[in-house]
């Protein structure tokens, strides 16, 4: 046998069980006639067994250090899902009250215009900026402070 012949074997050897049918059938054929071959074979497949045999036990310090950290984990997904219920429904309420409320306010900034005497278009930017500009302002502080908050947690995270 050729050295690339005892080559390719060690390596469909190490490959296991994820060998096609042409490979399994190659590998019997050079086992069969190749004595230093099958040695190896079996001296690995002895190695793989021995391997196996030996329980693996994790230290207490860290079955107790893995635990802390999916339990800190489980905490942070089950305040965040609170947390996104919170946001909806604080969405829903905004969004509801905004709705009701536009043709109201509408009504106000024109009844106030006409009293002013300011042209439409004045008094339309003023409510659109009523109406538009609180909610901008939040979103700018929410944003900030979010973008705050994770760099925060990021940094003692992998303290």
């Amino acid at each position: 046998m050729t050295q690339p012949a005892h080559d390719e074997a060690r390596q469909l050897m190490a490959l296991g069980k994820d060998l096609s049918d042409a490979q399994q059938m190659w590998l019997r054929g050079h086992l069969a006639e190749c004595a230093a071959c099958r040695d190896y074979a079996e001296a690995a497949g002895g190695v793989v067994r021995a391997l196996r045999s030996v329980p693996l036990a994790a230290d207490s310090r860290l079955v107790r250090a893995t635990q802390m950290r999916v339990r800190f984990h489980a905490e942070r997904l089950r305040e965040t899902r609170e947390r996104m219920w919170l946001v909806g429904a604080a969405c829903l309420g905004v969004g509801l009250s905004g709705a009701l409320s536009a043709p109201l306010l509408w009504r106000l900034f024109g009844w106030m215009g006409e009293q002013a005497g300011v042209s439409s278009t004045v008094w339309q930017a003023g409510f659109a900026f009523f109406y538009i500009a609180p909610a901008l302002m939040v979103s700018l502080l929410l944003l900030a402070r979010g973008t705050h908050w994770s760099s925060n947690n990021e940094r003692s995270h992998w303290r």
